[in-house]
């Protein structure tokens, strides 16, 4: 049992702890309060510390994302993780965090006669707007996929297109043409055709490819975007996570519907496997299936997305 000047004393040691550290008082104003002297709250205070009455934390977030980078390039078989730190659920938000660090990250990547292929949707469209002109010399940029939409929607690929030109002195090779056709036969003709081919040999070759994944929400851009029937739709929500670059794939990163990807004017995934970078940006909770499908499968090697979404990556 405790002595009353022991109590006293320890409950001295908790006010004053409690003015300091919760109220967040100066040690002139708890003197003032108290009628006590500065340097005798100065020592409760370092007492209350030596004791363990007061316990200080600090939670580094840097510290525990080095951790976290550390396991997902272990766990995946990354050569680069990026994590934003940016706690927010607000899809928005995180979609612009996330496209300043893929900008920051291809500032630092992108050599002298480097190709970059390039994909479109508000990811991209994010990592466009906070791109910073360059000055590596004889850079190309190249579309990975086609970028034309068959209704009233913006894919954002004509911004992106422009962007990415701006900031590398360039003027990038497009691809006219849907993304989905509506019949495999009628892709087939199209990509004969000699300036077409050149395109998309351009895009095999590109040594840097950025892009991200979509999800199968009713909201998803590709099925907002004219290409898709409603049973086709249907089809992909039930057995899909959802698409790498305009390809529809399951948990473990596989094409779940070939018919369609036979329509599709896209890099194939094994494509983006052998790239030198192939950098996968996304970010939030609805991305987070797809993104890790893309990983499993290792057509990423290099990730960028942020806290919450590294995290489920890992846990998963």
């Amino acid at each position: 049992m405790l002595s009353d000047s022991t109590e006293k004393k320890i409950n001295q040691l908790v006010k004053i702890s409690k003015y300091h550290y919760i109220d967040g008082l100066s040690q002139v104003e708890i003197a003032k309060k108290l009628h006590l002297s500065r340097p005798t709250i100065s020592r409760a205070l370092q007492t209350a510390k030596e004791t363990g009455l007061v316990q200080i934390k600090i939670n580094d977030p840097l510290a525990s994302t080095a951790t976290l980078k550390k396991q997902l390039q272990e766990k995946y078989d990354l050569k680069t993780v990026i994590i934003s730190t940016e706690t927010n659920d607000d899809e928005n938000i995180i979609t612009q965090k996330l496209g300043e660090k893929a900008a920051e990250y291809l500032d630092t990547i992108v050599q002298d006669n480097d190709t970059i292929g390039i994909s479109w949707g508000n990811t991209l469209y994010a990592v466009a707007t906070h791109l910073k002109p360059s000055n590596k010399q004889n850079v190309s940029i190249v579309h990975l996929k086609g970028s034309m939409v068959n209704a009233g929607h913006n894919n954002f690929s004509a911004d992106i297109t422009t962007r990415f030109s701006r900031a590398f002195h360039t003027d990038a090779l497009i691809l006219p043409l849907p993304v989905i056709f509506d019949r495999p036969q009628i892709k087939s003709i199209v990509v004969q055709d000699r300036f077409i081919a050149d395109t998309l040999q351009k895009g095999y070759d590109a040594n840097i490819a950025i892009y991200t994944v979509g999800t199968t929400r009713p909201t998803a851009m590709l099925f907002n975007l004219g290409y898709l029937t409603e049973s086709e739709i249907a089809y992909l929500r039930e057995h899909s996570v959802g698409d790498i670059d305009s390809h529809f794939v399951d948990k473990n990163g596989q094409i779940v519907d070939r018919s369609l990807d036979d329509r599709t004017v896209a890099i194939s995934l094994a494509q983006l496997q052998k790239k030198t970078y192939s950098i996968l940006v996304a970010g939030g909770e609805a991305k987070v299936a797809p993104m890790k499908a893309a990983l499993k499968a290792h057509y990423a090697n290099v990730l960028i997305t942020d806290i919450n979404s590294a995290q489920a990556l890992l846990l998963s």
